[in-house]
């Protein structure tokens, strides 16, 4: 262990994750898990793909090497899609990862030097901390309702530390774990302070397409494409992912990004795992290019009514005191309970109390504060699920 790199001193397993592994008890209702429900896949989509590619003269592209930059017929969609987005863009904007998650190691290793600074939201996604830990940098505060220090200061703060600001990440749609959404001025309020640091902006899009509500919002990177003359000229690199839609365990992510940039991840990706899967890449072109949009919509109808029904179920029984967000879209609702309290521990007597599951929300704050919040996702609440799981929690948080 002596031998070992100080960055892996900052490498901690995630809470989410070990916290499922306790949870695989039929009799446990679980509310932690952000994941798509596996039923709603479109497996024979999925499967007719396969077979097409693999029975037809596709097979050896399929089965050899890829170039590092991705499929080029899925990078050319992509770039088509990005331009629906109001991104106007071309393959060459396009790099495809092995989910989103290694799109944000990438770029943590492309910008952070040990001491350096990220922005981050208070809480944010907790796979971002983790893909970022491993570079040792330091995490200021990102306040997108306002509020945030001056420029100067936080130039100031990443000087005291040895370092300099890089970027600020954040989840603008249906973020996680909040299920919170950044209207227009809160997106350009961010692109202000980028400029005026002279950073990167890091837009993790997962969970995008996922809207039940409302209207909309410009990504980030469409905005700061109009301000600056195109992407080539952004400061804003743009994370999506099939993983929410299609399938998560295919693997299949991209950044959209300014050329430079796209050229940096390819040498990494040559350095890291050469390319990622041909075969996935070329299915989840002949999928995405017939049925994305429907697998949207499917979706859409099946995830509303499974938020209308938390939402509803925690309106018709949690205790005064206890607030909770209504998202638009996405995946999960963020509860706040009374300040004192410690989802932490409530979590150890819910488990075996109520058998009831949900994230503690302090693994989602770089500082580990924020112990009276909680996570809860609604993507695989059925019926039972919401109404026997919401009353049991309720109970326990009566006392």
């Amino acid at each position: 262990m002596n031998l070992l790199a100080s960055r892996s001193s900052r490498m901690k397993a995630s809470e989410i994750r070990e916290l499922l592994k306790l949870l695989d008890q039929p009799d446990i209702i679980s509310f932690a898990g952000g994941i798509p429900d596996p039923s709603l896949f479109p497996a024979q989509a999925i499967g007719d793909a396969y077979q097409a590619v693999l029975g037809g003269k596709e097979a050896g592209t399929a089965l050899q090497y890829q170039v590092s930059e991705g499929y080029l017929p899925l990078r050319k969609w992509l770039a088509d899609y990005m331009g629906k987005l109001g991104v106007q863009c071309d393959e060459g904007n396009i790099f495809i990862t092995s989910g989103s998650q290694q799109a944000l190691d990438y770029l943590g290793k492309l910008f952070l030097s040990p001491g350096d600074t990220a922005l981050v939201t208070w809480p944010t996604y907790l796979g971002a901390l983790q893909a970022f830990n491993a570079y040792e940098p330091r995490y200021d505060r990102l306040n997108t309702a306002g509020g945030n220090m001056t420029p100067e200061a936080y130039r100031a703060a990443a000087a005291v530390n040895g370092g300099k600001v890089k970027f600020a990440y954040l989840v603008p749609d249906f973020a996680n774990p909040t299920g919170n959404t950044l209207d227009v001025k809160q997106r350009e309020a961010v692109l202000d302070l980028a400029g005026e640091l002279d950073i990167a902006v890091i837009e993790d899009a997962a969970y995008r397409a996922l809207r039940y509500d409302g209207e909309g919002v410009p990504p980030i990177l469409a905005l700061d494409c109009a301000r600056s003359g195109g992407i080539d000229h952004a400061r804003t690199l743009y994370c999506g992912s099939f993983s929410k839609i299609l399938s998560p365990g295919m693997r299949v992510g991209w950044v959209c990004a300014p050329r430079h940039v796209v050229e940096k991840l390819v040498l990494m990706k040559q350095a890291s795992d050469l390319h990622s899967p041909s075969i996935n890449q070329m299915v989840m072109h002949r999928v995405a290019d017939t049925i994305f949009d429907a697998q949207v919509e499917k979706l859409i109808g099946a995830y509303r009514k499974r938020r209308d029904a938390l939402l509803g179920a925690l309106e018709g029984n949690m205790p005064d005191g206890i607030s909770w967000s209504r998202p638009e879209g996405g995946m999960f609702v963020w509860l706040t309970l009374p300040e004192g309290a410690d989802a932490t521990e409530l979590l150890a007597r819910s488990v075996k109390e109520a058998r009831v599951a949900f994230v503690p929300g302090n693994a989602f704050y770089a500082d580990g504060t924020g112990r009276n919040t909680l996570r809860m996702s609604f993507t695989l609440a059925d019926d039972r699920a919401v109404n026997e799981g919401v009353p049991r929690l309720a109970k326990l948080l009566r006392g």
